[in-house]
């Protein structure tokens, strides 16, 4: 988190004011434009969904949307981290700057959803052969943000200000050794030659019902890191354990040790925290004593200094246990860059609050609580004031708790929520553009 909670909420009170000037109903130009470009934007979700490709790899997707965006006379920056497509609109009137942010890519998951436009697609990856679905709702944002540049650029001559489309790769994050997403957009100069004054961007979400919006100030969603730990032990006969020493028990008793970091370590009273471990690999026949135990997790956190305390207790006890086993440790945390914490600026949240509610009502507009899932659209927040909401997904009638979740390979969209999704980020493009600037 980037700011004391007294400075936040000094923020966000005397953001009130500007709060209030917000549209207390939908816009009539946000209504006429949505009914405009609707089935156009169902025609790309489909589109998109039916041709999914994984993080790095969004060639016809960029394609796709860069030969739109030239057909409403844009100019887009195409190949920026590898896929990324980023076009200006030029308002015809002086106003600030603004950034909107969709993702493109997709995930290895072999989709379950019976639809006539499903994915058949199949990739190989880490040596496997799997399916390629939008289990997370890609396709969805990048739809509606291609509908948003459509009415944005029809009523361009009295728009206050400019407005970038930040098509984005590689969310979900890159592959092997690669590099990819927001981070690497702003390496490759993504803000070099135009600083916006704030950002948006959306998430569809299949624990929210379809018509509702969440948002809430401060943190939203958690920073995610990942880490390995190798335990070497030495190899012997299964029936003779003396004769070696044991990396898989020891492997064991760092796993059921860790669980107290959180458990009995991290101040939860505070904030969440997650020690997951996801993968373990060790050892090859029933009756061998390997040498040699990898194990692979994540970890997500809300708050810098208990990140940062619970890599080191995992050392700590990496390192220790294993000790205590005649094992030694080798330990990765984290083993790479991780996505900080996604942060809605208190101001710019208040002020935009009354835009969601206009669009949806107030009664659909709901605070979730703090998602222990990861955005790569943190590393815009922490460059400039942001505000990232979810759109409900989960068909009226599917309770949201128990409906397939993002990533999983019976995810299904109700598409009403193209249209909720893009009336809403029209709206709040619109009312911050329009608003006095203070």
């Amino acid at each position: 988190m980037k700011r004391p909670l007294s400075v936040a909420l000094s923020c966000a009170l005397l953001a009130l004011p500007l709060a209030a000037a917000a549209q207390s109903a939908q816009r009539p130009e946000v209504g006429a434009a949505a009914a405009k470009v609707k089935d156009q934007v169902i025609a790309w979700r489909r589109d998109f969904h039916q041709h999914p490709e994984l993080s790095n790899r969004e060639e016809r997707t960029a394609a796709k949307v860069a030969e739109h965006l030239r057909a409403l006379g844009l100019k887009p920056r195409v190949g920026i981290a590898r896929h990324g497509v980023v076009a200006i609109i030029q308002g015809g009137k002086p106003g600030p700057k603004l950034a909107l942010r969709a993702d493109m890519d997709a995930l290895p998951v072999t989709e379950q959803v019976d639809l006539p436009f499903a994915s058949k697609v199949t990739t190989q990856f880490n040596g496997q052969t799997t399916g390629v679905m939008h289990a997370c709702g890609h396709d969805a944002h990048t739809g509606i943000l291609l509908g948003v540049a459509d009415a944005l650029v029809a009523m361009k001559d009295e728009l206050p200000g400019q407005v970038m489309l930040v098509f984005q790769p590689s969310e979900e994050g890159a592959p092997g050794n690669e590099e990819g997403g927001a981070s690497l957009m702003l390496k490759e100069g993504l803000f070099k030659d135009f600083k916006p004054d704030a950002m948006f961007g959306l998430h569809v979400f299949s624990t929210l019902q379809a018509g509702q919006i969440g948002v809430r100030q401060g943190p939203l969603m958690a920073a995610s890191d990942r880490f390995s730990i190798k335990i070497k032990g030495r190899q012997t006969h299964g029936s003779r354990p003396w004769g070696g020493i044991d990396p898989i028990v020891a492997a064991a008793d760092v796993i059921g040790t860790s669980q107290t970091i959180v458990s009995r370590r991290t101040d939860i009273a505070k904030l969440p925290a997650v020690v997951t471990f996801g993968a373990i690999k060790g050892g090859i026949r029933y009756n061998i004593i390997p040498d040699e135990v990898e194990m692979v997790g994540t970890i997500r956190t809300f708050d810098e200094g208990m990140r940062a305390r619970i890599f080191a207790d995992l050392k700590n006890v990496a390192e220790h246990v294993s000790a205590a086993h005649g094992a030694t440790a080798v330990s990765a945390v984290p083993d790479s860059e991780g996505n900080p914490v996604t942060y809605n600026d208190p101001a710019l949240t208040a002020r935009m609050l009354p835009s969601l509610k206009a669009v949806a009502g107030e009664a659909n507009v709901v605070e979730p609580s703090l998602q222990m899932g990861a955005e790569d659209f943190s590393y815009y927040a922490k460059e400039v004031p942001a505000m990232f909401f979810f759109v409900g997904s989960t068909e009226k009638g599917i309770d949201p708790v128990t409906a397939p979740s993002n990533h999983s390979p019976q995810f299904k969209l109700d598409e009403s929520s193209l249209d909720l999704g893009l009336r809403a980020l029209l709206q709040v493009t619109l009312d911050y553009l329009h608003q006095p600037q203070g």
